[in-house]
């Protein structure tokens, strides 16, 4: 009977620490989420400021540049044509090195995703 009473206890033990373990996992998931969303939110905000002060920025100095080199060849259309052309270079050296791009963004990212 004392067998018996020990295999009771024991089990009785393991059921307690299964329920321990299982509310710790749900505490550790909770605060995992929370740490990947509060990452992921500011770096999306982060990303939409500086994004955005710097669209601002490169619109007022291509409109600037535009201005000089049309008044350089007199003819200030002409300006406007080669940054724009200058801007699809710049564009479709992008594309095509967009693998690149993603390979260095998904590396950086999943070092803090996956700590």
């Amino acid at each position: 009977m004392n067998i018996f009473e020990n295999i009771n206890e024991t089990s009785g033990k393991m059921a307690d620490a299964g329920e321990v373990y299982v509310q710790k996992s749900q505490e550790y998931l909770k605060l995992k989420i929370f740490q990947q969303i509060s990452v992921s939110i500011t770096l999306v905000s982060k990303a939409l400021i500086i994004g955005g002060l710097l669209l601002i920025a490169l619109f007022f100095m291509s409109f600037a540049l535009a201005m000089a080199i049309g008044q350089w060849l007199d003819n200030v259309a002409l300006g406007y044509l080669i940054v724009a052309g200058l801007f699809l270079i710049v564009t479709f050296i992008t594309y095509y090195k967009r693998n690149l791009i993603n390979k260095k963004v998904i590396k950086s990212l999943s070092s803090k995703f996956f700590d």
